[in-house]
């Protein structure tokens, strides 16, 4: 870790302590718990073949009304595998085992296109996922709420990815009043082939595809960031001070400059892994350090 004015006093120690002391237990704001524009975007897309399925709820003759609605309005095949909380593109990836003796596999992907036909596999679909009995039994009153009620769960598989993004938004925050401040350019999730078209500069990296989460043009060179949140533990935590150890040393040769801005309490239970990163990093801080104004002074 670099000396900075900002830390004038403190040893390198102390310094560390600093920032282990002021990590956030929590950055989740209430907008972390449900997309609900996502949610009835994806709803809206499915609103009239929903509308369509709901005849068949309570049918007595249900499988032939199944078919016979697939043949009349082949469309309503697509709102099919979100009635099992599926996406149609997982499809692609989930052949379905139908002889265990035998081992035979159907490939479904595209099972529930217009264009196909295949109403033997879309009747065994509808009986054999339990949609037939869901349906004859009315355990569902309308496919619509209940397609509500499906992606809202489906979207809580996307609250790991909100964090970062929360993550990302404070921090963008202070790099806004940054870059105004000083009449600097930033550009976020920048690849070494953007950061190349837009300012002309060759920026060595550890992998090819690493894309940095911003990235500032000061006039004393770029300023490369990578930004995370660790609100638990686990081996992630070594992988990603490793990581950052090796991208630092190929950078700070050069006259750029990495900055790694981490927080959460998970770095609590890896302080060795973090604290060698600290030792050998150019520049680690988390979000209180950063609106303390530390960036500032790097810049």
């Amino acid at each position: 870790m670099k000396n900075l004015q900002y830390y004038n006093g403190l040893t390198e120690e102390e310094v560390f302590q600093k920032l282990l002391s002021t990590f956030q237990n929590s950055i989740t704001t209430w907008d972390y718990f449900v997309n609900w524009e996502k949610v009835l975007e994806n709803l809206d897309k499915l609103n009239t073949e929903l509308n369509i399925l709901n005849s068949l709820i309570g049918s007595p003759n249900i499988e032939d009304d199944f078919i016979s609605i697939c043949k009349r309005y082949p469309e309503v095949k697509r709102a099919l595998p979100i009635l099992i909380a599926v996406r149609k593109k997982q499809l692609r990836d989930l052949p379905i085992l139908i002889n265990t003796e035998s081992f035979d596999i159907l490939d479904i992907k595209d099972l529930f296109e217009k264009k196909d036909n295949d109403y033997e596999n879309l009747s065994k679909f509808f009986i054999e996922t339990g949609l037939k009995e869901i349906f004859k039994d009315k355990k569902i009153k309308n496919l619509v709420d209940y397609v509500t009620g499906v992606e809202v769960g489906m979207d809580t598989n996307s609250r790991k990815n909100r964090t970062g993004k929360l993550m990302e938004a404070l921090v963008e925050k202070e790099i806004q009043k940054i870059c105004k401040k000083y009449d600097y350019e930033y550009g976020t999730q920048m690849t070494v082939d953007k950061i190349k078209e837009r300012w002309g500069k060759d920026v060595p990296t550890d992998r090819a595809k690493r894309r940095f989460d911003f990235v500032i043009n000061s006039e004393n060179g770029l300023i490369l960031f990578e930004v995370n949140f660790y609100r638990g533990g686990g081996s992630k935590l070594k992988a990603t001070a490793g990581e950052y150890i090796g991208l630092d040393e190929i950078i700070k040769d050069t006259n750029f400059k990495f900055v790694w801005i981490t927080d959460g309490l998970g770095w609590l239970t890896a302080t060795n892994y973090l604290q060698e990163a600290f030792k050998k990093n150019q520049y680690i801080f988390n979000l209180q350090m950063l609106k303390d104004g530390v960036l500032e002074e790097i810049l």
